[in-house]
């Protein structure tokens, strides 16, 4: 495992937060009231925040005070936006990668890889969506994650 940013944040109780890249729209909007909640409550979110939806649910948690853990499917990144270097400055975020610096590109494999780490060190999991065909359901059916 890469680490970089807060080791401590692990300590907190984790929601892990997983969903199917396609969303139905019905559903969009009650998974960013639940992302504000969990910002206003302060509840550390672990996600890859990856897809366009976690990436839209990352936007919210950024705007509370909460911790927040950032797992990759990939090797670690050199370079982050500016809002990412402001929360690990801040010593509100840890980013982990299970992955070798030489892994630059996400694959099925190593998403799948990610997902399993989330579901394995989450308390609690929240999955607004799972495509009945996709590799998160076959993921989830695998772990019995769904008890979670």
């Amino acid at each position: 495992m890469n680490y970089l940013g807060n080791k401590n944040i692990l300590t907190n109780y984790k929601i892990g937060f997983l969903c199917s890249r396609t969303v139905p729209a019905e559903i969009i909007l009650k998974t960013y009231d639940w992302a504000i909640e969990q910002r206003d409550k302060g509840v550390c979110v672990i996600s890859g925040f990856y897809s366009k939806i976690e990436k839209d649910v990352l936007h919210y948690l950024l705007k509370g005070t909460q911790p927040l853990i950032m797992v990759l499917a990939r090797g670690m990144k050199q370079k982050w936006s500016s809002e990412i270097k402001e929360v690990l400055d801040n010593k509100r975020l840890l980013i982990i990668s299970p992955f070798d610096l030489l892994v630059k590109r996400i694959t099925n494999e190593t998403a799948h890889k990610r997902n399993k780490y989330i579901i394995e060190i989450s308390d609690k999991l929240k999955i607004p969506y799972v495509s009945k065909t996709g590799y998160l359901n076959k993921l989830l059916m695998t772990n019995n994650a769904y008890s979670k």
